[in-house]
């Protein structure tokens, strides 16, 4: 059961997860109703790696090789305090932003695990580079500068829910809030001394840079990118007992500007699907702006986009997808694992405390 009204207002709970399943890159963020995006602004987020057999025995580069990366884009007041735009500064009783940031608030900083463009020094090796896009509404294009000879910057071997079937290569990587890439850069293509920049071709002047890998030394290399890396269940049309489609899309409600699924701001009492447990349904997610729409419980594979294949960066077990305007995107999931009440919501975190999540019930 996953309740975003649940306050710890003093004191604490514990809570326990049993982990049924593959080795993944998680994150965790607070996700009180309302208020998700200032407290996420404000650091209430990190990491939660997940290893198994499976992935241990790869030969993959690890230990000091291996370095998780959160992107977030910050603002900041001339005091050096964090600034956000809420409509109430106390975050206790009016939600939502001032009225040119409900697109979604973008700071002019980047930063990487909470420090401003960073240096990492690394070895003339392979590093796995584990990236997160913690913004709250920032999409990232990541280049690396300069390329490496022959434009492979980045070998993808993993995505939201862990390991590919088989890698993937991209010259670029397009990545929204929400969504994570497991991949391998191999910096002994680059002479000791070089500096490669990680660089954002979305953004402009402080947002064209996040950070940077300083080459200070050689190395041996002990790991190596497998052909294949794990066995994943496809899950055909074919298996599918039903299909629904969602709506997300910008509105009005209570004469300020909102977001909504299916015309409906999100309402805690409201029931948008119960899937019964262990069957496998199609969404059809439709857009009006770009929204990154995450789903709890479940992992997904998309079926396809904008009416075509899948796109070069939706392989593998996702959790969460990223619609371009006007853009229809199919995904296809298994609801097991456990009954109860869980969300689902555009994780652009303004979309989202402005109304744009709902409730589906596993039965």
């Amino acid at each position: 059961m996953h309740d975003p009204d649940a306050r710890i207002t003093q004191g604490g709970r514990e809570y326990v997860y049993p982990l049924r399943q593959r080795a993944s890159m998680l994150w965790y963020h607070d996700h009180r109703m309302d208020f998700t995006g200032p407290a996420v602004y404000r650091g209430l987020a990190g990491f939660h790696l997940v290893r198994d057999d499976e992935e241990d025995v790869l030969p993959l580069p690890r230990d000091e090789r291996e370095l998780p990366l959160m992107i977030t884009d910050r603002a900041f007041t001339a005091d050096g305090s964090l600034h956000y735009p809420s409509i109430d500064q106390t975050l206790r009783t009016v939600p939502g932003v001032e009225e040119p940031y409900v697109e979604g608030v973008l700071g002019d900083v980047i930063l990487v695990n909470g420090a401003p463009w960073p240096v990492a020094e690394v070895s003339a090796t392979r590093h796995r580079l584990r990236v997160l896009n913690a913004s709250n509404a920032r999409r990232y294009d990541l280049a690396l500068d300069p390329p490496p000879p022959g434009g492979q910057a980045f070998v993808q071997i993993g995505s939201d829910q862990g390991l590919l079937d088989a890698p993937r290569v991209h010259e670029h990587l397009l990545i929204a809030p929400a969504e994570r890439n497991d991949l391998v850069v191999d910096f002994g293509a680059y002479p000791v001394g070089t500096e490669v920049t990680l660089v954002n071709r979305l953004g402009t002047g402080s947002t064209a840079h996040v950070m940077r890998f300083r080459v200070t030394r050689r190395g041996a290399e002990d790991s190596h990118i497998p052909a294949r890396l794990s066995d994943i269940e496809p899950l055909p049309r074919a298996q599918a007992t039903v299909t629904r489609e969602f709506s997300f899309r910008g509105g009005r409600f209570d004469g300020r500007h909102g977001w909504t699924v299916d015309g409906q701001p999100y309402s805690p009492t409201r029931t948008e699907a119960r899937p019964r447990l262990g069957d496998v349904e199609i969404w059809r997610f439709v857009a009006d702006v770009h929204h990154p729409i995450h789903l709890h419980l479940v992992h997904f594979h998309v079926l396809s986009r904008g009416g075509r294949e899948p796109g070069p960066y939706d392989a593998g077990r996702k959790d969460t997808v990223d619609l371009r305007p006007g853009e229809a995107v199919e995904v296809i999931a298994r609801f097991d694992g456990y009954r109860g009440r869980y969300m689902f919501h555009c994780h652009n975190l303004e979309h989202e405390d402005m109304g744009m999540m709902a409730n589906f019930e596993v039965i």
